[in-house]
């Protein structure tokens, strides 16, 4: 999610889509609450470090959660 001049990620809930549009208040992974800018242009923006790190951290977690068989 684009905000501040970098691509944040966010376990937010997402009012449309895949995306949160411009002007939403986000909370982030890297512990801010940011601005989301849906721009085309915010897209090519830096992905937050602080961000990517704990992204990869949760996604880890999630895979590692035992699932039933059915």
């Amino acid at each position: 999610m684009p905000a501040d001049g970098r691509r944040h990620a966010s376990l937010d809930k997402r009012p449309w889509g895949n995306a949160y549009p411009s002007g939403m208040l986000v909370s982030t992974l890297c512990s801010q609450e940011v601005v989301a800018d849906a721009t085309k242009e915010a897209w090519l923006w830096q992905t937050c470090g602080d961000c990517h790190s704990e992204a990869h951290r949760v996604a880890a977690a999630v895979r590692e959660v035992p699932r039933m068989s059915v």
